[in-house]
């Protein structure tokens, strides 16, 4: 009897011809095994006809080696690795009179069995493989031990290629690890290897990285910039240059470190992109892409409790002010008429848009959809999933920016130019993504608003922005202010928009409710999920209270901390958990959750705290001080000591410097009910007279109606 082997990788997609032929094999007294590497559910065949298994190794079963084995793998090999570890198949395949492999992705693994088992035919296809039936094999005995011997042969040959390639990859991993790098000798000999002459560039490059990643990890940075600058030293070519330099920053950032080499990784991408911004306008693009997404990494500027852009905004920028490339994304390009007035014959057309994000805009909709004298339209870029992709591609702007006209620019203006003709005033919120691409083309005769919050001086897109077009950008802060135009030179200037500070339109009237008389001891914090909230400031400042009276305890009103955005968050998110795991158990903290019901929620709440390293405004706060809480602000860090910042834009008594003076502010002020109620009362009468709605709108109208 013949025995016939099957191997097929994937289900066969009419499993009707293989069944016609597993009929065909029966009918000819052969007995038919298919090896299957997918479920072998997927493949019902009859048992009379073949039988049927899958060899797939399942994940969780894999070993160390296998799974490395599998990793460094072509694709075409991979079936071949599960299957010679399986002992039932190598007994069907040595036994094997025919092998036959059912699609291309098999066919390596059927050759594999063929040099092991010489004996029988090999056939891709099942036509060839039923020829190879009717006709039986003859072959001299000297042809076939011939042939033996050759198949032993490579199989040896291959055996010990692979071994003496895993024997250099293990060395040179051993070689070059943190173990080695973490050791002055070890460091001393490589910084020097790698910045030996003739050494290919390509070789250089990968040993480069890996040394300094080795170094990194082995916590000594400075080895690690000396190596990569040795090696990059050496490398003659601007692209693997800039490579080596950007995959060494990366590494940095994702172990959470502010990269030694960061500003000369990114001068480096900004040399490349100049070197092609005349002849290849996609390549500067990218360049200019890549030394961005260095730039604005989150872990450079929000999970971590200070950023460089705060620090000194023209220093940290200055390798994108003095490239050519990086200075023509925002070039302004002008406008071909200046904005219309307001009309008088008909309603203004109040076109708001944004992307995603309308956390801010419920207040102003609703007022401007209630006036007669104002048609608003809504637009969230993000609502439409057939042009959404345009809008989420910083990197595809870049390209249109730094070329001439292009396909992504036609579809912009196909999309956007309906909105603009019909609009009189266009209040973009956000200044990202809506705020580039409506400033992309000419807007006509719209007058074109732009509002920035915090997060986007932070953030590439300012950058795209052309605020030639724009006719007034606002900000909810003067100190937000005073960042953007550090950071954006564009801001200033005779040509430059008009600037406006407008607070944030929020309805506090619905604040303010009777508080229970032990909410004086209950502290609490709007918004906790991030970094740059800092709630462990506040968990200091509990903890110090505690140690004078333990009825003081927290509230913390939002999202679970999110640790999933990098390292840096994952560690600090990791010290909060270990917080609260020792304080929620003995009713020292709460976590309220998320609300719809945040008037509520801080109606349990005595004292309001705002414990962020940066906010633009603080809503939480305000509107923590409107239902009565007693406000305590620290002096958030990335403005102190600048001329304006939370000291100016809130009471005096507010703030405080330190979790110390904060508990010392705190005991003063809940020494009685009665100091503790007034000074509620006259945070509350300070915040709505000052950004209630019923104040505010005021100025949006003379924002938006000119009025």
């Amino acid at each position: 009897m013949t025995t016939v082997l099957i191997v097929a990788a994937a289900a066969p997609k009419q499993p009707a011809v293989l069944i016609e032929a597993l009929e065909r094999f029966r009918s000819r007294g052969a007995r038919v095994t298919v090896a299957c590497f997918f479920d072998a559910a997927d493949l019902p065949i009859d048992p009379a006809l073949a039988e049927v298994r899958s060899f797939v190794v399942p994940a969780e079963k894999r070993d160390a080696r296998l799974r490395r084995a599998l990793g460094r793998a072509q694709a075409n090999r991979k079936l071949w690795l599960h299957a010679q570890r399986n002992s039932w198949l190598r007994q069907r395949y040595r036994a094997a009179d025919l092998l036959v492999a059912l699609d291309p992705r098999s066919v390596h693994t059927v050759w594999e069995m063929a040099q092991r088992n010489t004996r029988a035919g090999a056939h891709y296809g099942l036509v060839p493989a039923q020829r190879a039936l009717d006709t039986p094999r003859t072959e001299p005995v000297g042809k076939r031990l011939e042939r033996q011997m050759a198949a032993v042969a490579g199989i040896g040959t291959r055996g010990a290629k692979r071994a003496a390639v895993e024997t250099v990859r293990t060395t040179v991993q051993k070689a070059t690890g943190q173990r080695i790098m973490g050791n002055p000798a070890g460091a001393w000999f490589w910084s020097r290897a790698v910045a030996a002459p003739r050494v290919p560039d390509r070789l250089r490059s990968k040993l480069a990285v890996r040394l300094h990643d080795s170094a990194v990890k082995a916590g000594r940075p400075a080895v690690a910039a000396r190596t990569a600058s040795a090696a990059v030293s050496r490398i003659s070519s601007a692209a693997t240059r800039a490579d080596v330099l950007t995959k060494a920053a990366q590494s940095e950032l994702a172990l959470g470190h502010v990269p030694s080499g960061l500003h000369e990784a990114i001068r480096a991408q900004l040399a490349l992109a100049d070197a092609h911004l005349a002849k290849d306008p996609k390549k500067a693009a990218a360049a200019v892409s890549r030394a961005w997404s260095l730039a604005s990494n989150r872990v450079l500027h929000f999970d971590r409790l200070s950023s460089p852009m705060s620090d000194d905004p023209g220093a940290f920028l200055a390798p994108f002010r003095a490239s050519a490339a990086a200075r023509k994304l925002s070039e302004p390009r002008g406008r071909l008429a200046p904005a219309a007035p307001a009309p008088t014959d008909r309603p203004l057309r109040l076109l708001v848009t944004t992307l995603i994000n309308d956390n801010f805009l419920q207040e102003i909709l609703e007022r401007y959809r209630a006036m007669p004298n104002v048609e608003v339209r809504f637009l969230d870029l993000y609502e439409d999933p057939a042009t959404r992709p345009l809008a989420l591609s910083g990197s595809t702007v870049m390209e249109h920016l730094l070329g001439a006209e292009s396909s992504y620019g036609a579809k912009i203006e196909e999309w956007l130019r309906p909105h603009l003709d019909w609009a009189d005033t266009v209040f973009v919120d956000w200044c990202q993504a809506t705020a580039a691409l409506f400033t992309l083309h000419d807007p006509g005769t719209a007058r074109i608003i732009v509002r920035l919050h915090s997060f986007e001086a932070f953030n590439f897109w300012p950058h795209l922005v052309d605020f030639s077009r724009v006719d007034d950008v606002v900000f909810v802060s003067e100190h937000l202010r005073d960042l953007s135009t550090a950071v954006l030179p564009q801001l200033t200037g005779a040509a430059a928009p008009r600037l406006w500070v407008v607070d944030n339109a929020m309805d506090l009237q619905r604040y303010p409710r009777d508080k229970p008389a032990d909410a004086r001891f209950t502290l609490g914090l709007v918004g906790f999920s991030s970094v740059a909230k800092d709630p462990r400031w506040a968990i200091d400042v509990l903890r110090k209270l505690r140690e004078h009276d333990e009825r003081y305890n927290l509230t913390l009103i939002g999202s679970n901390f999110n640790n999933r955005t990098s390292k840096p968050a994952k560690d600090y998110g990791r010290l909060l958990a270990k917080d609260l795991a020792e304080l929620e158990p003995l009713g020292a903290v709460r976590r309220y959750g998320q609300t719809d019901d945040v008037p509520a929620a801080l109606q349990e709440v005595g004292v309001i705290l705002s414990t962020s390293v940066r906010e633009s405004f603080h809503c939480g706060l305000v509107e923590g001080a409107a239902s009565g809480a007693v406000p305590v602000v620290r002096d958030w860090p990335f403005f102190a000591g600048k001329p304006h910042g939370a000291r100016t834009l809130f009471p005096a008594d507010w703030m405080v410097g330190s979790p110390a003076e904060a508990a010392e502010r705190i005991l003063a002020v809940t020494a009685t009910e009665q100091a503790w109620a007034e000074a509620g009362r006259a945070a509350s009468e300070h915040v709505l007279k000052t950004w209630d709605w019923g104040v505010t709108r005021a100025d949006y109208d003379r924002l938006l109606l000119g009025d």
